[in-house]
């Protein structure tokens, strides 16, 4: 039987981090504005716990948000304590944080082996010290790759976290960033597109005409590539998008930039797109005019595949012409799809399909 898995988040926001990143307003993201103390993250393990399933599951304590490994070690120390317990016990399986590159060195490691840390994910956001610098994040590139190979030297699971459409940045330097992580050889990945929030530099940047954020369609377009580009290499993305919150959606605390709920669904529905286009583009089209198309793909690919408000289905039926597009649930490995038109069958592959747009577009070497 597999096991379900199920994260406890605690954010500790701005707590340990004396940057002011042009982007960045924790208290906004988070939506908290206190710090939070040992009694805080016993209350909220305990809330989460009350609510999982009484089944075998996999459960993690995370701790988002500021810079933990920059907050006084006394304090690191008292909050760690509290899911060391909880894991002790065997009521939690793992521990998770996030922190700068410029907040890891040996000392720290060493406390969070003592406390049994098992993640440890690097706020990176871009490896071109040109956006770095005009981002405010006070750390150079060169301090990203020496606390990333350290993590790993320590036996931690390295995760990184990067960012697209910052001040500076643009489709090719993302992609640079993206094969720099993959050099790493990262446990997980988190993209994310930027998003003008309230109370921000990047705000008064806006507002000044100093910075113009990625519209919906160049992030979905960017993130594309770089979703590919991790799959390709078998680099696992937990995250695509900031979380919607009460507070972060455009209108409220978003001001303006590529704000969407569902941000991933519409990245994969637009590498289904490719795929699919790709493929239906090398048949003669008087052949498959008029045709009716079946799909098969595996329950969880289904409304990828049909894109969002069947935009994927409509655009393919109006561009090659044909009479239906019909779209199946089957027992088969996510990767796979079975295509018929008529007497044709045939299967795609989505990891061959991925590789052959990653080389036509020369984004990896053939």
């Amino acid at each position: 039987m597999s096991k379900d898995y199920f994260i406890i988040p605690i954010f500790v926001p701005h707590l340990g981090c004396p940057h002011d990143c042009v982007f960045c307003n924790q208290k906004r993201i988070t939506g908290l504005s206190t710090d939070v103390t040992p009694e805080d993250v016993e209350r909220i393990i305990e809330e989460h716990l009350s609510t999982f399933p009484h089944r075998d599951i996999s459960i993690e304590v995370a701790f988002y948000g500021g810079s933990f490994t920059g907050i006084q070690k006394d304090i690191q120390r008292k909050l760690l304590a509290i899911p060391l317990k909880y894991k002790n016990q065997g009521r939690i399986k793992g521990i998770r944080l996030s922190t700068r590159p410029d907040y890891i060195d040996k000392e720290t490691l060493n406390l969070l082996k003592e406390y049994k840390v098992d993640t440890i994910e690097l706020g990176v956001q871009s490896l071109n010290d040109e956006v770095l610098n005009k981002s405010g994040r006070g750390h150079s590139s060169r301090q990203v790759y020496i606390a990333s190979n350290l993590i790993k030297e320590y036996g931690f699971n390295l995760g990184l976290q990067m960012m697209i459409g910052l001040v500076g940045d643009d489709r090719e330097k993302s992609i640079f960033t993206a094969k720099e992580l993959i050099s790493l050889n990262p446990y997980c990945v988190r993209i994310y597109p930027t998003l003008v929030i309230k109370d921000t530099y990047l705000e008064k940047m806006y507002i000044d005409k100093k910075y113009n954020p990625l519209s919906l369609k160049e992030a979905v377009d960017i993130t594309t590539d770089l979703l590919m580009l991790f799959e390709y290499y078998d680099i696992d993305v937990i995250r695509v998008g900031l979380q919607p919150t009460d507070n972060i959606r455009l209108g409220k605390d978003v001001i303006a930039g590529p704000f969407h709920p569902s941000f991933r669904q519409l990245v994969e529905s637009n590498i289904y797109k490719i795929i699919l286009d790709d493929y239906i583009n090398d048949y003669d089209k008087s052949i498959i005019q008029g045709k009716t198309i079946t799909i098969e793909a595996n329950g969880k690919c289904i409304s990828n595949i049909a894109g969002q408000k069947s935009s994927n289905k409509n655009y393919l039926t109006q561009k090659y012409r044909f009479k239906k597009i019909k779209i199946y649930e089957k027992d088969i490995p996510m990767g796979i799809i079975n295509i018929y038109m008529d007497n044709i069958f045939d299967t795609i592959d989505r990891k061959e399909m991925i590789g052959k747009y990653l080389k036509d577009k020369a984004i990896i070497r053939v």
